[in-house]
């Protein structure tokens, strides 16, 4: 069965990979028979630097998310405007593997049909042309607001949507229908009082300056920050901590 009505969906990040990397700009469009009716933006706040190349490629700095929620402030907003609606996407499971470890983290789960449009680029489009989503909208002659944007490029990915039903989509129906999303996250470990005060003196001992807060870190990133820094600058003389904490009970 055809899918037309879907939540689109893009997410811009401080890196790839959900597991030590954190959401920066959420973008959605509501889809009802083929038509946007509404519409979902926030920044979000990774408490962490972004790095250079990711501002070189998206124009988000850190000054435009130093005031914005964390992603625990908002996954409820998130999670309401998605509805029971499938997602659809340009690589999809990308941008729902950070969803799905921000909703983990927080105790709640997430579980989604979806529809990916670089899968039906790549089944549709001419071989030798290039399947990224800027490309395949100017293959389409979709124009583009603003590329690397989340809620632009949300709604690019809904209009190639629509492209690709009109132009390939009759006899091949059973393309466009959303299908199970699958993608596996475990929680993150809550960082202990032991691990943050072990942290902070590391840092102060060896003269460290980092620009990641460390109160919002979990368990699991503050043991792999120990874990380089001692690997870098050595231990603290006379201090037999450990680098690794069990997590809390």
């Amino acid at each position: 069965m055809v899918a037309d009505s879907y939540v689109a969906l893009d997410l811009e990040t401080t890196g790839i990979g959900a597991k030590k990397e954190k959401i920066t700009e959420i973008g959605m469009a509501k889809v009802i028979e083929g038509k946007i009716v509404s519409t979902y933006h926030t920044m979000v706040n990774p408490y962490r630097p972004i790095p250079e190349h990711i501002v070189q490629l998206t124009g988000i700095d850190d000054s435009m998310v130093q005031d914005a929620p964390g992603m625990e402030e908002i996954l409820d907003q998130v999670l309401d405007f998605m509805e029971d609606l499938p997602l659809l996407g340009h690589q999809v499971i990308f941008d729902y593997g950070f969803l799905v470890q921000a909703a983990v983290n927080q105790n709640r789960t997430l579980d989604k049909e979806g529809i990916d449009t670089l899968k039906l680029c790549r089944l549709l489009m001419p071989a030798e042309e290039k399947k990224n989503l800027g490309a395949a909208c100017r293959y389409f002659g979709i124009e583009q607001e603003k590329a690397h944007r989340a809620l632009s490029d949300a709604i690019s990915a809904h209009l190639l949507y629509q492209k690709l039903m009109e132009v390939c989509g009759t006899g091949r129906e059973d393309l466009f229908s959303a299908k199970k999303l699958q993608y596996r996250a475990k929680k993150e470990r809550t960082a202990t009082k032991r691990q943050k005060e072990h942290l902070q003196d590391l840092l102060k001992y060896h003269r460290i300056n980092v620009t990641v807060q460390v109160e919002h870190m979990s368990g699991n990133e503050i043991s792999r920050m120990i874990d380089r820094i001692i690997f870098t600058y050595g231990r603290i003389p006379g201090t037999l901590r450990e680098t690794k904490q069990t997590p809390d009970k």
